[in-house]
């Protein structure tokens, strides 16, 4: 799996590379857009559009405008959340707002929006115009999903609301991280693959049992993970008051005097927080079980969306790229935390 997502990210990233404009402004600008991408990566989103390609018949060179499309996004995505959460942190380096400052760093990301719109205008001619309108149409939902979902968390964050349910999560990643990781992915690589003749529809439940699953796994993974591995900053989803299954399932279920401490705590702005009271805060997780619980509901979402990826990809023949995208949600299941 590793071997064929490296070989997918790298062709990808060459993609993107040649999108790049060679002219000025290029050491505020253009120099740095390939940052975020140089850095690596698991490089699901490009892995899963190739390999849906390929698995519904298609070639993985149909699917490269697409696929450096959608990677150009999730880094541009990157990029604007560092700065909204005011991250140190981004795949074991400094982020880029913390290398050059905030409004570079807004404006590279907005760059890296407006050049994720040229791969989208390639697919017209390698094509045609039915398909490459079906891949902008489902470009564009993407994009208006994972902003309504940023939205949403950033909205709960600021007002501080502490009263969340599960279901508010759930409603939540499935506009921020399952449209844009995994639903759109795999999508585009059906309607290229099938030229056009697939019902997208098919995949959301699939693609939105594996988004969860893979940002419940990850959100874990912040409060657990070794660092140097993890690459971002742990515990940094607490300072930052991201609203988090294991935020939510311990302000459900501690003390009305843990609340009233922890809710507190995220009253503060972020630059405010220490570090030693969201070391407390990880310590009540513990104790009352929220990082275990959110395990559980993770794994039972990877299970789910195997189950899904058997009953949609049954018909396909066995190919290398059918079992890519069942080797990803074997990777979620049995990911180590």
């Amino acid at each position: 799996m590793k071997s064929m997502l490296a070989d997918y990210s790298a062709d990808t990233l060459k993609g993107i590379h040649n999108f790049i404009p060679d002219k000025e402004p290029k050491k505020y600008l253009y120099d740095l857009i390939s940052d975020y991408p140089n850095r690596g990566g698991k490089g699901f989103r490009p892995g899963l559009c190739i390999a849906t390609t390929v698995a519904y018949g298609g070639k993985k060179e149909d699917a490269s405008h697409s696929a450096i499309c959608l990677e150009l996004l999730h880094n541009a995505f990157l990029v604007h959340d560092d700065c909204e959460d005011e991250s140190y942190i981004r795949r074991g380096k400094p982020t880029l707002h913390e290398m050059t400052n905030k409004a570079i760093a807004i404006n590279l990301g907005d760059a890296m929006q407006a050049l994720a719109l040229q791969p989208l205008i390639k697919n017209q001619q390698t094509l045609g115009d039915k398909v490459a309108l079906s891949i902008y149409s489902e470009i564009q939902h993407l994009v208006l999903e994972s902003v309504e979902g940023q939205a949403m968390e950033l909205g709960w964050r600021k007002d501080n609301v502490c009263n969340l349910k599960e279901c508010d999560y759930l409603q939540m990643i499935l506009k921020k991280t399952c449209w844009y990781t995994c639903i759109h992915p795999i999508r585009i690589g059906a309607i290229i693959g099938s030229k056009g003749k697939i019902n997208p529809d098919i995949f959301k439940r699939l693609g939105y049992f594996m988004g969860t699953s893979f940002q419940i796994q990850d959100d874990v993974l912040n409060l657990v993970a070794n660092e140097d591995k993890y690459g971002k900053e742990i515990c940094g989803d607490i300072i930052e008051g991201k609203r988090t299954l294991m935020l939510i399932h311990l302000l459900e279920n501690c003390k009305a005097s843990e609340f009233k401490k922890v809710k507190k705590f995220l009253s503060f702005p972020i630059i405010a927080r220490k570090h030693d009271e969201a070391i407390e805060i990880l310590h009540l997780m513990h104790h009352y079980e929220s990082i275990e619980y959110a395990k559980k509901i993770s794994k039972n979402l990877a299970g789910a969306a195997l189950k899904e990826f058997y009953t949609v990809f049954s018909r396909l023949p066995e190919t290398k790229d059918k079992t890519l995208i069942e080797s990803i949600i074997l990777y979620m299941i049995n990911r180590d935390y």
